[in-house]
């Protein structure tokens, strides 16, 4: 085993638990409700950001029983590391958007700046409607960007948080529950 994971173990280990399986299905299962009411006859496409947004993605698309396009996008300000920095575009949609209703989907709304970049860019392509969803939302104060979602399943305190898509340092996406790394 490699460093990086035996730390990502440790990690594990003594993170707390803030939303479990049960919890965390329980709100995505509202979210599919609420998007449902919103865009059932709109055809929209489901523009995931990689790769935070691939497992809400996946969870959300078995439970909107509609017409819809999937596609992705992957821009991303953390790679491997734990602080944001300048926005990388590593992939664009393949699919138009031009005239289209647009539901983003990603992991966490923490800054804003990655969603606020998304949206912009949607926007540019010619979608007709951006809206957007994330699994978590933490709660601060220096969302600068002024940028929310506008459907959330969960809200967290202003710590690092991961599972559920959402990564330490490239891993533990794949935990089954919504953790707080411990200080």
């Amino acid at each position: 085993m490699s460093t990086d994971a035996r730390h990502a173990n440790q990690v594990l280990e003594t993170a707390q638990c803030l939303y479990n399986e049960q919890q965390v299905e329980q709100a995505i299962t509202g979210l599919a409700h609420s998007i449902s009411q919103v865009l059932q006859d709109k055809d929209p496409v489901v523009l995931c950001v990689m790769n935070g947004g691939l497992v809400l993605t996946g969870k959300l698309l078995t439970q909107l029983n509609f017409p819809l396009t999937v596609d992705y996008i992957h821009a991303t300000r953390y790679g491997k590391q734990t602080q944001g920095g300048e926005l990388q575009w590593l992939v664009k949609p393949h699919n138009s958007l031009d005239d289209q209703t647009v539901l983003i989907v990603d992991d966490i709304l923490d800054e804003g700046d990655t969603l606020a970049a998304v949206k912009k860019y949607c926007q540019e392509q010619g979608a007709r409607q951006v809206l957007s969803v994330v699994l978590v939302e933490k709660q601060h104060n220096r969302n600068t960007t002024g940028t929310l979602a506008d459907f959330v399943a969960l809200q967290v305190e202003d710590r690092y948080v991961f599972g559920y898509g959402m990564d330490y340092k490239g891993r533990l996406r794949n935990v089954d529950g919504i953790y707080a790394v411990t200080e």
